[in-house]
């Protein structure tokens, strides 16, 4: 087909992939909900069924022993080309509060070109975007495509390891398309070149064996509450740079972004600095961040005058590319081991789940044909960026199919508000990234 061509059979599939992406977010599948797991299996359902509809010669639902449903089909191609895997994920995170929503997060709407509803983005426009691209073929791509996708990336697809060991022959692939990034700008298009990695701790300070009353004890002796929150304390130094000792701590050569617009994406309040130091890409990506996820204390309007015996906080880190997770993770720990006052008995627990940060060297005939697919449809050339956020299975595809390029493309930007309220996608781009995949599978084509 001529560029023409793909980019009218594109169009053509257009408004009925914005249909099923509708339907598709109607599905609340939070796998990390437990009451959600049936949901997330009728998302597998669904996604399986679009894929028999869009001409794949097989599609079969997978799952690790107590793992998400993930679903994998063939689309056969020409004898001699590349087989591209297209992956994306059909679970979702929670809604944060659905009260807290300018409209019901799984009653997908419209609102100024942008699609709201939880996954609208993050990612089931990514899965749209694949079988959106399939459909413009008419199920026959010009190169093999394996469809992949998975149903536990938002709970750190900890079952993806057995999953792609047991099912490497149904996955083996030359090219690995991964549509869960996002893009600078809606006419930008981006390859994501770096993720920071992930890790998570609980630590739990002791101080009583039971409640003690404020007004007889306290003075003398301290409540457990308060020695926590002096040790979180320690996690920064007064500048917000994070004060872990031996973590990796990199820089970012990217262009730095505007100050006022960084700010109004993220919401940051009148007045609230930013932290740390260097370009905001260098914070962002190339840097650690701890952040306190939540505290295990009583609520305010259950408070009463006692000193607390225990109290509890998760504490999430993200690293810098070039870190090693483990030893980072053991990091965090001997830190806030250290740093709990008073004689008060801490316990740090390390969590599992763990995400090792990630560089691609972007280069070769993979990415030379993404470069030039994307730039016409995008009508503008291809950046290279950075994520601070991490995606744990990508050094898993790495180390399972080690001859395949990997790319990490984008479906959102950055007023997406991926895990966030009121998530959302633009529909102009969501149309960019159809062509521009449905281009990049011609290019590879013709290698």
């Amino acid at each position: 087909m001529s560029e023409q061509s793909v980019a009218a059979s594109v169009a053509a599939v257009l408004p009925g992939a914005r249909a099923d992406l509708e339907n598709l977010v109607r599905i609340p599948s939070i796998w990390a909900d437990p009451a959600r797991a049936e949901d997330t299996r009728r998302s597998a359902e669904a996604v399986a069924d679009l894929a028999r509809d869009a001409g794949a010669a097989e599609v079969t639902i997978i799952a690790a022993d107590g793992g998400a449903p993930a679903v994998v089909a063939h689309f056969p191609g020409p004898a001699g080309t590349p087989t591209v895997l297209l992956y994306a994920h059909h679970d979702v995170q929670p809604t944060g509060g659905d009260e807290f929503w300018s409209s019901p997060p799984f009653e997908p709407v419209e609102r100024d070109g942008r699609l709201y509803g939880r996954g609208a983005a993050d990612d089931k426009a990514g899965v749209m975007t694949h079988l959106a691209v399939l459909r413009a073929y008419g199920g026959r791509p010009p190169v093999g495509v394996t469809l992949f996708v998975e149903g536990e990336e938002e709970s750190g697809s900890p079952t993806l390891p057995a999953l792609l060991q047991t099912h490497r022959d149904l996955l083996n692939c030359d090219v690995i398309v991964i549509a869960d990034a996002a893009n600078p700008a809606v006419d930008v298009p981006a390859l994501t070149t770096s993720l920071r990695g992930l890790v998570d701790v609980t630590v739990e300070v002791a101080m009583l064996e039971r409640p003690a009353h404020s007004g007889v004890y306290g003075g003398p002796v301290g409540d457990a509450l308060t020695a926590l929150c002096r040790a979180l304390a320690t996690l920064h130094d007064a500048n917000g740079e994070v004060a872990v000792p031996g973590l990796v701590h990199g820089t970012s050569e990217a262009p730095d972004v505007d100050e006022s617009v960084f700010r109004a994406d993220v919401g940051l309040l009148d007045g609230v600095e930013l932290i740390g130091s260097g370009s905001i890409p260098t914070r962002a990506w190339a840097k650690p961040a701890v952040a306190v996820l939540g505290i295990d204390a009583p609520r305010v309007a259950e408070a009463s005058n006692v000193l607390l015996p225990r109290a509890r906080a998760r504490v999430g880190m993200r690293l810098a590319p070039g870190d090693d997770a483990a030893k980072a993770q053991r990091a965090l720990a001997d830190h806030l081991e250290a740093n709990v006052p008073w004689g008060a008995q801490v316990v740090v627990r390390l969590e599992p789940g763990i995400a090792e940060p990630f560089t691609i060297e972007a280069s070769g005939t993979a990415y030379d044909a993404a470069r030039r697919a994307f730039a016409e449809a995008y009508g503008n050339p291809v950046v290279e960026t950075g994520i601070g956020g991490s995606i744990p299975f990508i050094a898993e595809f790495a180390r399972q199919f080690p001859g395949a390029a990997v790319l990490v493309t984008g479906v959102g930007d950055p007023a997406s508000r991926w895990h966030g309220i009121d998530e959302s996608l633009d529909l102009a781009m969501f149309g960019r990234a159809v062509l521009a995949e449905a281009l990049m599978l011609a290019e590879l084509a013709r290698r």
